[in-house]
C-alpha cells in the first residue's frame, strides 16, 4: 500500500468522481461543486478546478469520498494516476 498521494488536476479528480456517481451541480470561479445521492443522504463536496490540487486538500477529498462512495482509498488513488 502506498501512502503517497498522486499529483493530479481538478479535471482528473472530477472525472474520477463522476465515474463513482458524483454529479457536477455548479461551478463558481475555480471551484466545482459535486453531489452524490446515497441511501443515507446527499454528499456535497467542492473540488478546486486547478492544474494541481494541494496534497492536504486532495487527501481530505479522498478521505470523504472513500467514506461516502464506499470505495477503498487505494483504489481512488489508482484512479487518479
Amino acid at each position: 500500500m502506498s501512502d503517497k498521494l498522486p499529483v493530479t488536476s481538478g479535471k482528473t479528480l472530477i472525472k474520477a468522481m463522476s465515474s463513482l456517481g458524483y454529479v457536477v451541480v455548479r461551478q463558481r470561479g475555480s471551484h466545482v461543486r459535486l453531489e452524490l445521492a446515497t441511501p443515507i443522504g446527499t454528499h456535497k463536496i467542492t473540488v478546486p478546478y486547478h492544474d494541481e490540487i494541494a496534497k492536504g486538500t486532495l487527501g481530505d477529498i479522498i478521505d470523504k469520498v472513500s467514506i461516502w462512495a464506499r470505495v477503498d482509498k487505494e483504489k481512488l488513488k489508482q484512479m487518479l494516476k
